[in-house]
């Protein structure tokens, strides 16, 4: 069983009702995510050991949360617990032309005041495969972001292939440092990289005129970097998007079939899916074209299901990826 570890903040989700607005809520339905765990869940439900790492509120707060983790199939021995706040984010699900809202009350949460040295890295990366961040993290404090280099350190050291999904929030670098200052070095240390040509800009400093020549400059600049992926997503309305994925070599590009997805549930998440799904492929030693193709599927499947996990098994996603798309009973 392949062994994948993550890094990253969990929070409560609280969400409305069905398609309700945030005026016309009465009470919220709770469930529990973060960037980094959606791809362990998802990691875990095609079987392997998914270990997720992070700081909860040392509180019942905190044990709901590790426990909603450990219940999907987490690995959940990692985590700390400290005095402080469970980050928390309120979704309003968008429908037809109306798009989703979503809230944030993540400041000065325990995860936050994570520190330099807070974790054994060399301890909990022992026999992984992958180890897998996201630009959130290095967002939301100077010590997350030192824990998460630390962290891919200890993984190129280890000999631990290191993917990151570079996308992050703008509006959440409130520490005094902006994602140019550093992004780029924890970049150094990746093998598969999740970003799209504006992130090349923006962050990076490199303009190109299409995804492939943007992903050759970035390998100049970070020649260790194997692959680079990215989405594209059609939006028509918040219920009906088409979504297709691609995957770089260095060579040459994979472009995955385009699914259209006309009676979204819930999109939130659907990065985490992808991202998971190429994992997959690629611990698997799938084709490029395959894994691509895998992971094009199961961030399909995910827009069809509640909360920000994708539950899906192996199987499910393989028969999508065959264009069975009927949904028809199983018994």
């Amino acid at each position: 069983m392949k062994k994948i570890v993550t890094f990253g903040e969990v929070m409560m989700r609280l969400s409305v009702p069905g398609f309700g607005r945030f005026e016309q809520a009465t009470n919220f339905d709770v469930t529990y995510a973060g960037a980094e765990a959606n791809v362990a869940v998802s990691c875990a439900y095609f079987g392997a050991h998914a270990l997720h790492v992070t700081v909860l509120p040392d509180n019942a707060l905190g044990q709901a949360a590790a426990q909603s983790l450990r219940k999907v199939g987490i690995d959940i021995s990692a985590i700390k617990f400290q005095d402080g706040r469970l980050g928390t984010y309120y979704l309003e699900n968008g429908t037809m032309a109306r798009g989703s809202k979503i809230v944030y009350d993540r400041v000065d949460s325990a995860f936050s005041q994570i520190e330099k040295g807070s974790f054994n890295w060399d301890e909990i990366l022992q026999g992984a495969d992958w180890f897998h961040w996201s630009g959130i993290t290095p967002a939301l404090s100077r010590g997350a972001a030192d824990a998460c280099l630390e962290a891919i350190e200890a993984a190129n050291r280890l000999g631990v292939r290191v993917s990151g999904d570079i996308y992050f929030r703008s509006n959440l670098w409130q520490y005094g440092k902006k994602p140019q200052d550093v992004l780029p070095r924890l970049t150094a240390g990746c093998d598969l990289v999740l970003a799209n040509t504006d992130n090349f800009k923006e962050i990076y400093g490199v303009d190109a005129p299409d995804f492939e020549t943007g992903c050759l400059n970035m390998k100049k600049i970070f020649p260790t970097i194997k692959y680079f992926t990215d989405t594209t997503r059609e939006q028509i309305s918040a219920s009906h998007n088409k979504i297709s994925a691609r995957l770089f070599d260095g060579t040459n590009t994979y472009q995955s079939a385009v699914y259209d997805l006309t009676h979204i549930v819930d999109r939130i998440g659907g990065g985490d899916a992808y991202v998971a799904g190429l994992l997959y492929g690629l611990q698997n030693n799938a084709s490029l074209q395959t894994a691509v193709e895998f992971a094009a599927a199961a961030t399909a499947l995910k827009h069809g299901i509640e909360g920000d996990y994708n539950l899906v098994s192996v199987a499910e996603v393989e028969r999508l990826m065959r264009g069975d798309a009927s949904g028809r009973l199983k018994r």
